[in-house]
């Protein structure tokens, strides 16, 4: 059980008075301070027993108060990963939480990887250049339909992307996690099992977590595993593909890639991923759409509300 105390500051990348359901200041002794990475810290970190990372901006921002946080006992994300806030972990004290945002992407991640897998197999980005040629590019594509697809990475957005996939008369769906188990869908396979998975997949999907035994994932090995013709889409993070492999595979034409995530991010003018055959990128806009500030809000809402209470906290990766 996380315990509030008498009072505490709450640090927030979004003003307390634009999220509904915050516990009231005056009953909770909890003090809302607004920050979203500006130089200057809104009031003494030391105070900051809550602390909401602000969103997309990096891990230098995210990390640059840990180490003064001395009675932090919660770093809640507004990303599903906490990887950005890793690196700060080790300045802290013991017991903090450390809490994911399960629930805020999981509909906009999915509803990207669908248009990536679509955009991809039916040629979509020619057709963007074709217009702007004014040239009437024609011909046969390749159809999501009776393909099959792997998900490695089934957790939450995992899933939802499966959800997604449904109605699209795929051959099959198969599914990767870190370990074993059943689900109502059929059996998700571990990490250990994608040698035998890969060769029989049309479509490979990178929605894991980046940790140190997911980066570079998708190395020189893997991805020769992949059929020819495959198509390769992460919208996990840049790091869990080797760049350089993918880009020998891609180049050779072997298989094909769409990528809202890359390594280095943001990818620099130059980079020959712009233009590498067969390849297409988005700007880690996976859950940046619409759907992210009420989700974020009710988060936020419902966790400071948990904490005030001195219930227990959701989304709780690990603790310090």
């Amino acid at each position: 059980m996380t315990l509030a105390p008498t009072a505490a500051d709450v640090w927030l990348p979004i003003p307390a008075d634009e999220i509904d359901g915050l516990p009231d200041p005056g009953a909770s002794g909890l003090n809302y301070r607004f920050w979203d990475g500006e130089p200057d810290f809104p009031a003494d970190p030391a105070d900051c027993a809550f602390y909401v990372v602000p969103y997309m901006k990096g891990s230098a921002i995210a990390v640059r108060p840990l180490a003064a946080m001395t009675s932090l006992r919660v770093v809640q994300t507004l990303s599903a990963g906490i990887d950005h806030v890793v690196p700060g972990l080790g300045s802290l004290g013991p017991g903090v939480s450390v809490c994911n945002a399960r629930g805020v992407h999981e509909a906009s991640t999915a509803e990207l990887t669908l248009a990536l897998i679509l955009a991809s197999l039916r040629g979509i980005p020619r057709f963007v250049r074709g217009q702007d040629a004014e040239e009437w590019r024609d011909g046969f594509y390749p159809a999501l339909a009776d393909k099959s697809v792997l998900i490695v990475g089934y957790g939450s957005i995992g899933s939802a992307i499966e959800d997604r996939l449904a109605p699209f008369e795929c051959a099959r769906v198969a599914r990767v996690a870190r370990s074993a188990r059943t689900t109502a869908r059929g059996p998700v396979h571990a990490l250990a099992d994608l040698p035998a998975l890969l060769p029989e997949a049309d479509v490979v999907v990178l929605s894991t977590p980046l940790t140190p035994e997911t980066r570079h994932l998708a190395d020189a090995g893997f991805l020769a595993r992949m059929k020819d013709g495959a198509l390769l889409v992460n919208v996990a993070r840049g790091p869990v593909v080797d760049t350089n492999a993918l880009l020998k595979e891609v180049e050779s034409g072997r298989i094909t890639a769409a990528l809202d995530v890359t390594d280095p991010e943001p990818l620099p003018a130059g980079h020959p991923l712009w233009h590498a055959p067969g390849v297409l990128v988005t700007p880690h806009v996976g859950g940046s759409t619409s759907a992210f500030m009420p989700r974020a809000k009710r988060l936020i809402a419902a966790q400071v509300g948990r904490f005030a209470a001195g219930e227990e906290l959701a989304n709780v990766l690990r603790t310090t």
